[in-house]
């Protein structure tokens, strides 16, 4: 089945676009995988309904500076292939057909960059096995810095969140060249925290100048930002609702079937 990354400029709200469609896929009789790669943001876990968040996968290896060492000796990262049943218990969270899956975080000052992590992240999505009702969402760190470290080069799919500022369409235009560079065909844009209708239609129509492939658009939902308080993500609301329609667009374009 598809693994999907969900990308986009700081702020533009990736995090919210993924429990959203993490929901709205599992409600269609996927199991769900998502894959917490955003080495800042902390609160993923939360907002997908968890009580707490996973022991990141940089644990398992000891930690950053044992990364290189500890990634070719004997354990589930150094299978040549890795379904979630490999994994130790404490390394996932799993509830209803959803789990999710941590890589790690910049916990501490002066603990250098997150290159490891990008490098855990690339190595795992590489070896990760899906079965046939199993779909991966992951949650890129903010940027294009990760299409660099090579973390995309085993991603079928990538879903641009844009939001209205002109920065970040220009973001989603790097995101898009260099995904359409490594080879991945399904590159689509969503649009977030729109404000009206002539705001949407402008960002589509310079989206589609771009050849940028638009798939939806999440209006500015009062309850996104009231729930995002609570550190949850709603499920019921305009968003909820718009969600289907992008979930629905994807799924087709990507060809997949329905799970069963």
């Amino acid at each position: 089945m598809m693994k999907i990354s969900v990308c986009g400029k700081g702020g533009s709200g990736k995090s919210t676009i993924v429990a959203l469609l993490a929901n709205e896929t599992r409600a269609r009789g996927y199991h769900v995988l998502v894959v917490d790669s955003d080495e800042s943001n902390s609160g993923l876990f939360s907002m997908l309904g968890f009580d707490y968040p996973p022991v990141p996968l940089m644990e398992l290896v000891g930690g950053k500076k044992s990364l290189q060492q500890k990634m070719g000796q004997p354990s589930v990262l150094a299978k040549s292939r890795i379904v979630l049943g490999d994994l130790p218990p404490q390394y996932l969270v799993q509830k209803d057909g959803l789990t999710l899956v941590g890589i790690g975080k910049i916990l501490h000052s002066l603990e250098g960059c997150a290159c490891p992590m990008g490098v855990l992240s690339r190595e795992f999505l590489k070896k990760l096995a899906l079965a046939e009702d199993e779909l991966a969402i992951v949650d890129m760190e903010a940027g294009v810095e990760h299409f660099g470290r090579g973390v995309d080069t085993s991603i079928d799919s990538v879903l641009v969140v844009v939001e209205p500022p002109l920065e970040s369409v220009n973001v989603g235009q790097k995101i898009h060249d260099l995904a359409s560079g490594i080879g991945i065909k399904n590159v689509w844009a969503v649009l977030n925290k729109v404000p009206s209708g002539d705001i949407a239609t402008r960002l589509k129509a310079e989206l589609q100048k771009r050849q940028i492939d638009v798939v939806g658009c999440i209006y500015f939902d009062a309850d996104i930002f009231s729930s995002s308080l609570d550190g949850r993500t709603p499920v019921k609301g305009v968003a909820v609702q718009e969600i289907k329609e992008v979930a629905d667009r994807v799924f087709a374009k990507a060809g997949l079937p329905a799970p069963g």
